[in-house]
C-alpha cells in the first residue's frame, strides 16, 4: 500500500471523528417505542427501555391494554413525517446505532419517559430519572398501571 494512500487514509479517520459525534436525521419510521429506523439504520434511544410491543399492562379495573403496542403508536403519532435528527452515542450488541434523538429541539427520549411511554435505563444512564419521577406522580402512560419492567418481561 502507497504511504500516501495509507496516509489519506488517517487523514479522512481523523477528520471523520469518533463515532459519538455522528449525526443521523432524515424521516424516521418507529420500530417499537424504544427503536426507530432512519435511512436503513436502525437507532436505539439512549438511556430509555420502552414497554415491549407484545407487552400487556393491567389497569386498575383489572382489564389488560396493550400499552406496548401504545408506546409504539406514541411515539410514531408524535415524529409523523417530521425530520428526526439523532447524535449517536454508541453501537449495541445488536448492531444498533444508540442515540438521543430530537425533533425541533425537543429530545424524544425525554418525551417518551416523562409521557410514561418508556422508563429510565438507569443501567445504560441517569439521563432521564427525573421524567421519569414526573410521570409516576402524574400516573401518565403506563404509570396508571402496573406494569412488568421491559427488562424483567424480556427475561421471562
Amino acid at each position: 500500500m502507497p504511504l500516501r494512500f495509507f496516509l489519506a487514509l488517517l487523514l479522512a479517520a481523523v477528520l471523520c471523528g469518533p463515532l459519538h459525534a455522528q449525526t443521523i436525521t432524515g424521516t424516521a419510521s418507529v420500530i417499537d417505542g424504544d427503536t426507530i429506523d432512519i435511512h436503513g439504520n436502525r437507532i436505539r434511544l439512549h438511556a430509555i427501555d420502552a414497554i415491549e410491543s407484545r407487552q400487556r399492562c393491567r389497569l386498575p379495573n383489572g382489564k389488560l391494554w396493550n400499552c406496548g403496542k401504545d408506546a409504539a403508536f406514541a411515539l410514531a403519532d408524535k415524529i409523523g413525517r417530521a425530520p428526526v435528527s439523532c447524535k449517536v452515542t454508541d453501537v449495541d450488541r445488536y448492531g444498533r446505532y444508540v442515540a438521543i434523538c430530537r425533533q425541533n429541539g425537543e429530545d424524544l427520549n425525554a418525551w417518551l419517559v416523562r409521557n410514561g411511554w418508556a422508563v429510565a435505563y438507569r443501567r445504560y444512564g441517569r439521563d432521564y430519572v427525573r421524567d421519569e419521577d414526573a410521570a409516576r406522580k402524574q400516573s401518565a402512560g403506563i404509570w396508571a398501571s402496573e406494569f412488568m419492567m421491559p427488562w424483567d418481561w424480556r427475561k421471562r
